[in-house]
């Protein structure tokens, strides 16, 4: 007696025909290497005393950051990496039913915390060259609108909003509405594409600047991300500041890799001088990858995300077949190549 497959049947078995060992994870934009070691030195140390609790509310690590970014205690929150803090900031800030603008594609923790907090989101599609729409996301801000995302550079494409867009951006939105601005990744931006975040929090109360050490520092399971803003829009961002939600050794961290900033430099060369050779490569052989200012890359087009997973090759997927892929290793950035080349 013959069974007719259903289609679900068909594909869940068509997918373990396919299915290969991951030979490389490239899909959380990690930094491949390890923290550097004065930063193991210090967690290590920190460690013995592993038994003990943290403070209670943080105090030394807001501190800590602020002196380094020039700026008060009272104008830092921290948290569990950038996407803990942003929940913090979307609980505190926005109430049930709001609206949240953000482009899209983006940073997949925001349409999730959005549908936890009962926003809706309002996402305005990239444009044509994988840039965000300002124009069409300020005429998106309207009554309900209770946050605003931009990222700088953008997750996923890595392409960067030049800093005049961004200021003429900013003025548009209402002082009611705060404005996330994402820089998960500004560390691997070069000096003059940097920004005054400073003057611009001088110039917009409303704006609260979004960073982490998962990225660029290498201690995504760490887990510290940190905001600073207005002493009003971080007061009450604040109030939901988790008891004990910051470990000793998150402490301990942060100050090493802050006292090892020529090591941390030398060490984001090497993954920008990869990235930048990996993109050539790529661009050579017909794949239009944006400039990335991240430690990834955007593979557009279908099929890319499912050669690379042929490939043995693990990467962030996208519903059109496009790929995003962290960079670095430049025994990924071969397979890569292979994989890309295999589909010409």
């Amino acid at each position: 007696m013959s069974i007719r497959l259903t289609a679900e049947t068909r594909r869940s078995r068509r997918y373990r025909t396919e299915r290969v060992p991951t030979r490389f994870d490239l899909s959380l934009s990690e930094n491949p290497f390890p923290p550097l070691p004065s930063v193991l030195l210090a967690v290590n140390t920190v460690l013995t005393h592993a038994n003990r609790y943290p403070e209670f509310l943080p105090h030394r690590l807001p501190k800590l950051i602020a002196d380094h970014i020039g700026a008060h205690s009272d104008q830092v929150v921290v948290g569990s990496g950038a996407t803990g803090v942003a929940m913090q900031i979307i609980q505190a800030l926005t109430r049930c039913g709001d609206e949240i603008v953000y482009s899209t594609p983006t940073f997949d923790g925001y349409p999730i915390m959005a549908e936890m907090a009962g926003l809706d989101a309002a996402p305005v599609p990239l444009d044509a060259g994988g840039n965000q729409d300002l124009p069409g996301m300020a005429r998106a801000i309207n009554r309900r609108t209770g946050l605003v995302v931009v990222c700088r550079p953008h997750n996923p494409t890595g392409t960067l909003l030049p800093i005049g867009a961004l200021k003429g951006f900013l003025r548009t939105v209402p002082r009611r509405v705060p404005v996330i601005l994402d820089e998960a990744y500004a560390e691997f931006l070069s000096g003059d594409e940097r920004i005054d975040t400073r003057a611009l929090l001088r110039r917009h109360p409303n704006l609260l600047v979004l960073r982490t050490f998962s990225k660029a520092y290498g201690l995504a399971g760490l887990r510290v991300g940190y905001v600073f803003g207005s002493r009003e829009l971080i007061g009450r961002v604040h109030r939901l500041q988790l008891p004990f939600g910051m470990s000793s050794a998150a402490v301990a961290a942060v100050a090493a890799s802050y006292a090892a900033e020529p090591e941390l430099s030398a060490r984001i060369l090497r993954i920008t001088t990869e990235r930048e050779m990996l993109r050539t490569a790529l661009c050579r052989r017909g794949i239009a990858v944006p400039h990335s200012h991240a430690n990834f890359l955007y593979l557009p087009g279908p099929g890319i995300a499912t050669a690379l997973r042929r490939a043995g090759i693990a990467a962030k997927a996208y519903p059109d077949g496009s790929a995003r892929i962290a960079v670095g290793d430049p025994d990924a950035g071969l397979a890569v190549l292979a994989a890309a080349t295999s589909m010409r």
